[in-house]
């Protein structure tokens, strides 16, 4: 009897193991194909990992698979290296793992087609209009006149353009739009930019002649802000475009994706994608097969655009390299800067970190000679820096968080026709409401945190869970009708600046004002435009964005980090200065920035203003040594959450006498835990911690190797959920 086709799929379950089925005999089964199998009650797609004629299991027992649903491998071997080395490293199950990196319609069973690309182009009444028709509609002005001049604009052009679908309705409506369906043709090297690169400054050039294009490096690019870091990605890409090669490039933020990719078609003439969670799953999957059928030179992408294949990968450069947005918070727990770095390793082939403040981890991976440390220290151009100035605000009558000397400076700027961007890191009208007859405070139900008031929606809203409630009349407990908001958020200084400049545009940036699809695209738009206007928003403004006519940053509140109990907090504090007080003079105009601050002498904050961000980082570098904390130690978490807090203690405590007894504690091994977390209650759960430090990754590795073998095998209770998060950036 001849021996049966075997066949081990990793199945999108949180087991940490594969599933063995019989397959058809004599047929060939590709490592990294799709297979619909049986599991339990339902029917499961999976991936073929290995394939064999023997198993573990009893051969009687094992079900038959189902159907194959892809010829060749879907995922190729350098992706596979990629997602096993995740599942180890970050403990996580294999099948969810690759059940991440695929888009949804895959893991549906989708199958996958020849990428066409769809233009939109003028009918041939259209065509018969003349130059500024149509003038009557702005934006079918704005479109017809985008279509005469590029003769064709894909779905990318019109987010681009800020075009919504409504507008090409009505057009199309009118009869002088269709869509065409058209195969993406292939571009000459030398035919593959658009622009002439710019001139590039003595640094900038330095750094882009010391890059190697056929061998694995990773260069810290490390240039203040406005130094022209994109400038040397651009001309970097521009020579592996030559070669015939794609370039992946990584940025954190969704917000970012327009601006980036708007810059880089600019450039470029070949195909660019975007690959992010704002694009339906239609659009992304169309962006994955541009990329693995190498039609796409380009592929722009937040952090789970680490896992997309290329066809001939040439470079992987990722943009504020040091942004907490690269860590994935939840489910499959990977660093998609990490995870970059171990696929540009494993292809062979130059990968750059991009920022003006690295993380601690890098900067000392090249302090260690792991990393090419490039550096940009002046301005492209004829920027210059901005001059910084604290306005010590103790004592003072803040008028919406902003100080009189802040509204001064903010309206001499208008009056002098430029930009002004207000930072402040706290949404809604006031952080907390609270009684001011009995000082009864609004607490979330669910969470250890206190509600935010949101006054134009008349709510109390939880940032943590996004529970919310009716704003109330009157105090629960003294029936006080009384009740004040505590402390400023960006809906509070949007009004009192809207009083104290009435005649100007207030554009405000946050979570909630960017809720709605494209919304962050029009309103960048607006700031464009450069006509006098105050920008006021979160962290969501410091993140690489390029404002050619902001020539004052006010930043509200700068305490924040000086006194928070994550070990990272002066880090991001650091960080997240530099980078608001970066969007400040960074084109002809001198540009100036104010900070706010009731600690004006702090050792920390004098560092940073007087001697730059580096050599700030270099004096947390030696606290962090003498604490021994990453980047000197290794550190992982293991999250316990339940309804019975007592419940979760419990069993982070049974598994730690347990991992005692194979890996004692040692200077090389440390157990901290369990203990409550910072925020203890988050979504009606209580959430408890243990914390593993070790001394070096072999040592965490084996420990967290004998964690999931006791997650695995251990009765855990149906009502406690636990997670691994190995080198958490987040402690809360």
């Amino acid at each position: 009897m001849p021996p049966k086709t075997i066949i081990r799929l990793a199945l999108p379950v949180p087991l940490r193991r594969l599933f063995d089925y019989i397959g058809e005999d004599k047929r060939e089964y590709p490592i990294g194909a799709r297979v619909r199998v049986p599991f339990g009650k339902r029917e499961l797609i999976g991936i073929v990992i290995e394939q064999s004629t023997d198993s573990d299991q009893d051969l009687h027992t094992l079900k038959p698979a189902g159907d194959l649903l892809d010829e060749n491998s879907l995922v190729p071997e350098d992706i596979r290296q990629l997602l096993n080395f995740c599942s180890r490293y970050y403990q996580c199950p294999i099948g969810e793992t690759y059940s991440t990196a695929l888009p949804k319609l895959l893991r549906n069973g989708e199958t996958v087609s020849s990428p066409q690309q769809e233009y939109l182009k003028l009918t041939q009444e259209g065509l018969g209009l003349p130059s500024g028709g149509l003038s009557k509609a702005r934006k079918q002005a704005a479109l017809l006149a985008a279509l005469q001049e590029e003769g064709k604009l894909d779905k990318t052009d019109l987010k681009r353009l800020c075009i919504s679908s409504t507008v090409v309705k009505a057009m199309q409506e009118k009869g002088l739009l269709f869509w065409q369906s058209e195969q993406l043709p292939s571009i000459a090297a030398e035919e593959q930019q658009k622009q002439p690169p710019l001139e590039l400054n003595e640094e900038q050039s330095a750094a882009l002649d010391q890059l190697r294009y056929r061998e694995f490096a990773c260069y810290l690019l490390e240039g203040t802000t406005g130094s022209g870091k994109t400038e040397v990605y651009l001309q970097a890409i521009a020579e592996v475009l030559r070669q015939g090669k794609q370039a992946l490039v990584m940025i954190p933020e969704i917000g970012l994706t327009p601006q980036t990719l708007g810059r880089f078609q600019n450039r470029f003439r070949c195909p660019v994608v975007a690959i992010h969670s704002g694009l339906n799953d239609r659009e992304r999957l169309q962006a994955w097969s541009m990329a693995k059928s190498g039609q796409a030179g380009i592929i722009i992408g937040t952090r789970s655009s680490v896992f997309t294949p290329l066809y001939k990968p040439g470079i992987i450069i990722i943009d504020e390299e040091h942004d907490l947005s690269f860590k994935q918070q939840d489910g499959v727990r990977y660093s998609g800067r990490d995870l970059a770095i171990f696929r540009a390793q494993k292809a062979g082939i130059p990968i750059v970190l991009g920022t003006a403040t690295p993380s601690l981890e890098s900067l000392h991976n090249a302090i260690q000679g792991r990393y090419h440390h490039l550096r940009l220290t002046r301005r492209a151009g004829a920027a210059r820096p901005p001059a910084i100035s604290v306005d010590d605000i103790k004592q003072q009558t803040l008028i919406g968080g902003l100080s009189q000397h802040s509204l001064d400076a903010i309206g001499q700027t208008l009056g002098a026709g430029n930009q002004v961007l207000v930072f402040l890191n706290r949404r809604g009208f006031a952080p907390s409401l609270l009684c001011h007859n009995c000082g009864w405070v609004a607490e979330c139900r669910h969470c250890s945190a206190r509600m935010t008031l949101h006054k134009a929606q008349r709510q109390l809203r939880c940032h943590h869970c996004e529970a919310s409630m009716a704003l109330p009349s009157q105090c629960p407990d003294c029936f006080s009708r009384e009740l004040i908001g505590q402390g400023y958020g960006t809906q509070r200084s949007e009004e009192t600046l809207q009083e104290y400049f009435p005649e100007t545009q207030i554009i405000r940036i946050d979570r909630d004002s960017t809720r709605k699809k494209q919304a962050m695209h029009e309103l960048l738009h607006e700031v464009d435009q450069g006509q006098p206007c105050i920008l006021l928003g979160t962290q969501m403004l410091a993140k690489g964005h390029h404002f050619p006519n902001v020539t004052l940053v006010v930043i509200v509140d700068a305490d924040g980090g000086l006194f928070s109990g994550d070990f990272r907090g002066p880090e991001r504090m650091g960080q997240l200065i530099t980078q608001v007080a970066g969007r400040a003079g960074r084109a002809e105009k001198p540009g100036r920035v104010i900070i706010q601050s009731h600690n004006k002498d702090h050792p920390l904050l004098e560092t940073l203003l007087e001697q730059g961000y580096h050599l700030f980082a270099r004096q947390i570098l030696r606290e962090r040594q003498l604490a021994h904390m990453p980047p000197y130690r290794q550190l992982a978490l293991l999250h316990c959450d339940s309804k019975d807090g007592f419940q979760a203690e419990a069993y982070l405590q049974g598994l730690r006498q347990w991992l005692e007894q194979y890996a004692p504690p040692s200077p090389e091994r440390v157990y901290l835990g369990p203990f409550a977390a910072p925020m203890e209650k988050r979504k009606q759960m209580f959430r408890f911690q243990l914390q593993f430090n070790c001394e070096t990754r072999r040592h965490m590795q084996h420990l967290l190797q004998l964690v999931g073998q006791y997650l695995e095998q251990s009765k855990m209770p149906h009502n406690i959920r636990c997670s691994l998060d190995v080198d958490p950036l987040d402690m809360m």
